[in-house]
């Protein structure tokens, strides 16, 4: 927590130092707002001219210079009055300082050398001597809406990554160069795996052939290790009415909600958000025991949310999201029992697809603006205290995250490292003891009374969407041989091959192995090249010597060769191969 806190004074200081050199090259500039972000800071400015990426290196020179002569950030409260006065010709200013005198909050100016700005702190002491040579570097140029909104000016973000070394600069920089080679809608697009239309809309991403058979192949996966652990899974409709999501409290407090529709009897139904009111409903259409729980419904189904378009990207951030999802209904005895049972299931997958690194978030409440949320200071505290005391109990290394639970309980979130080092939130649980008391859940105890259930909300891959997204540039669209949209290429070398080659079409297709031939007109280095462009695992080159000998010469997609193999002898090498789906 401590190196997070430095890192992030860094940055911060860093994004002050980037004002102060705007201001010095471009004085009629006025400066808005620049926080630390995860991989460096940014700062918003209104120019009176244009500025483009061609002018970061004098920008980031001007910085350096400036650093020079940094030696302290010295705090100073300010009146109101005094605040606006300094900031008399910056309109953007004055409304942050009316918005910090409305909370009730000081105002505060932080100056290092020649440059003051409004801040509320978190600065390096001494960022002459803190701020390592080679350690931040001016990254872009883009457009951003004041506070976020479109209604308000466009104005210019400059970006700059910042971390504690230079050494730790350049890996960053060398992984997301990386990152831009694995990007899932250059490879999505290369590989023939899904499209986005604009007639259709944005964020509504349609999964060509090649893409469904990653998408099926995943959602059967999940369901049937689901299965194996007692989850039953249901089928719900896509709509339901506007009061559903009234009792559930999502309307008015869930901004992604899709505008209602009204039908000939005036009734207004929504197009869902969320599953677990339509779960809820599933619950109660039946009574239950104590011996019947713990509960566990599952669904594949998808979800519509009316993101901001600016928001929305490939398959990572869609309208149309379709979870695995599942609600379990659970005794209080059973809670601890069953987020073990989750982390296992989740251990299992995440091991399948090469994720072994992961680490776990457990959003709380925001202490200061409790009205957000359901329930009374007890329940939350009891609840944020079993997610705690599980996490440790299981021996995963944790953080607490305040303010980003949902309205309705705290959850974990796990975040899991992929090929070249990105963090990636994938499985949420999230533990809720008041939707419960909202829709009347009950059970017979073996009192023989009424209890209340409580609820687990679990999405162990989260999206199928996303969830291909980060496969895609964590296998950089080399998929396992399990997943791979063509397991095995055929290529006959000339015609009088193309038979033979049939034959053993036919045979790998009657096993359920995902096969093409690639004969045609054009030449043989160009349908081999066309076959290892589209990273099939398998390649076979049919010639005279294959179809007389009826022994293969397998070409591996890692360059590797098996030679002299029956079709025979191939066919269980690959059934044993994606059955164990190494």
């Amino acid at each position: 927590m401590e190196t997070n806190n430095k890192l992030h004074e860094l940055r911060h200081s860093l994004a002050h130092l980037l004002a102060a050199a705007v201001l010095e090259m471009y004085p009629d500039t006025k400066n808005t707002i620049g926080p630390s972000i995860e991989d460096g800071f940014y700062y918003d400015f209104e120019f009176s001219s244009p500025i483009s990426d061609k002018d970061l290196p004098k920008i980031e020179k001007k910085m350096r210079e400036i650093l020079k002569s940094w030696k302290a950030f010295e705090s100073a409260e300010k009146t109101k009055d005094e605040a606006k006065e300094y900031f008399d010709n910056n309109e953007y200013k004055k409304e942050l300082i009316e918005e910090i005198v409305g909370k009730g909050e000081k105002i505060t100016f932080y100056t290092c050398g020649h440059f003051t700005d409004l801040c509320r702190g978190g600065h390096l002491e001494n960022p002459k001597e803190e701020i390592a040579d080679g350690s931040f570097r001016l990254d872009r140029v883009a457009g951003a809406y004041w506070r976020g909104d479109e209604k308000n000016k466009m104005l210019t973000r400059i970006y700059g990554l910042a971390f504690s070394t230079k050494e730790e600069l350049e890996s960053y920089i060398n992984q997301r160069e990386e990152a831009k080679k694995r990007d899932h809608k250059k490879l999505g697009r290369e590989l023939g795996l899904f499209t986005i239309s604009e007639l259709v809309g944005k964020g509504l991403p349609m999964l060509l052939p090649k893409g469904n058979v990653i998408r099926t192949e995943l959602e059967n996966f999940i369901r049937k290790e689901k299965e194996k652990l007692g989850y039953s899974f249901v089928t719900i409709p896509h709509i339901a009415r506007k009061e559903l999501y009234i009792k559930s409290g999502h309307m008015g407090k869930y901004d992604a909600m899709m505008p209602t529709m009204t039908d000939e009897n005036g009734d207004e139904f929504v197009m869902k958000a969320m599953n677990c009111p339509h779960h809820f409903e599933i619950y109660n259409a039946e009574p239950h025991t104590y011996k019947n729980l713990p509960l566990r419904l599952a669904e594949n189904t998808a979800v519509y949310r009316n993101e901001k378009s600016g928001e929305l990207a490939g398959l990572l951030r869609v309208k149309n999201i379709t979870q695995d999802d599942t609600h379990h209904f659970v005794t209080q005895d059973q809670i601890r029992g069953e987020i073990e049972m989750i982390f296992g299931l989740m251990r299992e997958i995440y091991e399948t697809f090469g994720f072994n690194d992961y680490k776990v978030e457990i959003s709380v409440r925001d202490q200061k603006n409790k009205t957000k949320y359901f329930g009374s200071d007890e329940v939350w505290e009891k609840a944020e205290n079993i997610l705690i005391e599980s996490a440790k109990k299981l021996g995963l290394k944790y953080s607490v995250e305040e303010g980003e639970a949902a309205f309705y309980g705290p959850k974990i979130d796990i975040k899991v490292k992929d090929s070249i080092g990105r963090d990636w939130q994938l499985t949420t649980i999230q533990l809720d003891f008041n939707q419960p008391e909202n829709f009347e859940m009950d059970y017979m105890g073996d009192d023989g009374k009424k209890h209340r259930v409580v609820v687990l909300h679990v999405a162990i891959l989260g999206s199928f969407e996303r969830f291909m997204g980060v496969l895609i540039e964590h296998y950089a669209g080399a998929f396992p041989t399990w997943l791979s949209p063509i397991q095995v290429a055929i290529i006959p070398v000339r015609e009088n091959h193309e038979e033979e080659a049939k034959k053993i079409y036919d045979a790998l297709r009657q096993n359920s192995i995902r096969t093409e031939i690639f004969s045609g007109d054009t030449s043989l280095g160009k349908r081999i090249h066309t076959a290892k462009n589209m990273l099939t695992p398998y390649v076979i080159v049919l010639g005279d010597k294959e179809v007389a000998s009826l022994k293969l010469t397998i070409e591996n997609r890692d360059g590797t060769k098996t030679e002299n193999i029956s079709t025979e002898e191939f066919l269980e090498k690959l059934k044993k191969e994606i059955e164990e789906k190494k």
